[in-house]
């Protein structure tokens, strides 16, 4: 097949989208398929990535406020397609690429698009209420389940606003992880004395510093922690709009920001040689992080709301309300259980997600 996958919102930055697109489309490539991804960026560009998988990239605006994200005016990619002679289009934008699912029908192209996010949850955000927020929701996914082909959702949470219309042509598949760069053998005895400063226990939130992530919910959690007496340390890798107002919020307690850590191995020793990961935002659909972290052998306290419910179990982590003392409790539950057994049991419930089974799902999806 030539596939060409559409996205917005993908940069250097762009963390778990980015992921999943370089994995799934290597994998299509691995097996044969002719891939090519279309992206926003800068300026113009057009290559051949390692993975065999073309990238073309096409000028678009910064969006403020978003952190440095681009989205690249639909009329573009749609001038783009015919050329590219696609045989499936796999969308993984449901709001700034709209209209992409009707143009693959009119051209007698298969379409699929990927459900990264929950819409109603996104409208309750904007402080819509939230019967309102469903009613809007309901209708705009209607339309849009209507328009594609097949609808991908990567968790039962991610599905459950499809589930709820009817949508008869949704599928789940999950996504994976990489279990060969994010392994506990990455721990690192030396970085942890240099980050720890002298703490007993290391907590580490990885992501982007948005406000849909609640960031802030870390901080008070190691606030928490830190006024119960427990000698820890919270490390943050990330950057973002929220930069500012969370290095205030974490004034003269043990926090150190990283920024945004570019290089995966780099990202991979920091979370094999944390205690505890945090992952508190309520609105994730699947949670790379939180599952690059359970590779590394380092259990994760995430937001019961959201879907990492599904992947992180008692064993491994805890899935807790939405507030600061429910994440300090987990924390302290989870440092009191051997450091083996919990390393252990994170690193089994990990390999239950790999990328191979992830592109296996996408391509039934496709055919």
């Amino acid at each position: 097949m030539r596939i060409v996958q559409l996205a917005n919102f993908y940069g250097p930055r762009s963390g778990g989208l980015r992921t999943a697109l370089h994995h799934l489309g290597a994998g299509y490539a691995a097996r044969g398929h002719e891939v090519t991804l279309v992206v926003p960026g800068r300026r113009h560009g057009d290559e051949v990535m390692p993975s065999g998988v073309r990238r073309i990239t096409l000028p678009a605006p910064r969006i403020p406020g978003t952190g440095g994200y681009r989205v690249v005016d639909p009329l573009r990619v749609r001038a783009l397609l015919p050329r590219l002679r696609p045989d499936r289009l796999e969308v993984s934008d449901r709001l700034t690429l709209r209209g992409m699912g009707d143009w693959a029908r009119r051209h007698g192209v298969g379409s699929m698009v990927v459900s990264h996010e929950r819409l109603d949850r996104l409208l309750e955000q904007f402080l819509l209420p939230a019967p309102l927020a469903r009613r809007v929701a309901d209708l705009a996914n209607a339309r849009m389940a209507a328009s594609y082909d097949t609808v991908v959702c990567t968790t039962a949470f991610a599905r459950e606003e499809f589930d709820r219309i009817g949508a008869p042509n949704v599928r789940q598949v999950p996504l994976g992880v990489d279990l060969l760069v994010f392994d506990p053998s990455k721990q690192d005895g030396a970085l942890r004395q240099t980050l720890s400063c002298g703490a007993d226990a290391l907590l580490v939130h990885c992501g982007r510093l948005s406000p849909e992530k609640k960031v802030e919910r870390s901080v008070d959690t190691l606030a928490a922690l830190h006024e119960a007496g427990e000698r820890v340390r919270l490390v943050i890798a990330g950057d973002g709009p929220r930069m500012t107002a969370l290095r205030r919020r974490a004034a003269g307690l043990p926090v150190t920001f990283l920024g945004f850590v570019n290089d995966r191995t780099d990202v991979a020793r920091l979370l094999a040689t944390a205690d505890v990961s945090l992952a508190p935002g309520p609105h994730e659909t699947f949670g790379l992080a939180a599952l690059e972290a359970l590779a590394s052998g380092t259990p994760v306290v995430v937001s019961a709301s959201s879907a990492l419910r599904e992947i992180v179990q008692d064993t491994c982590g805890a899935a807790v309300d939405d507030h600061a003392p429910a994440f300090a409790q987990a924390v302290q539950r989870l440092l009191d259980v051997p450091v083996w057994q919990r390393r252990a049991a994170a690193r089994e419930r990990a390999e239950e997600f790999d990328w191979s089974t992830s592109v296996r799902g996408m391509l039934d999806a496709h055919r």
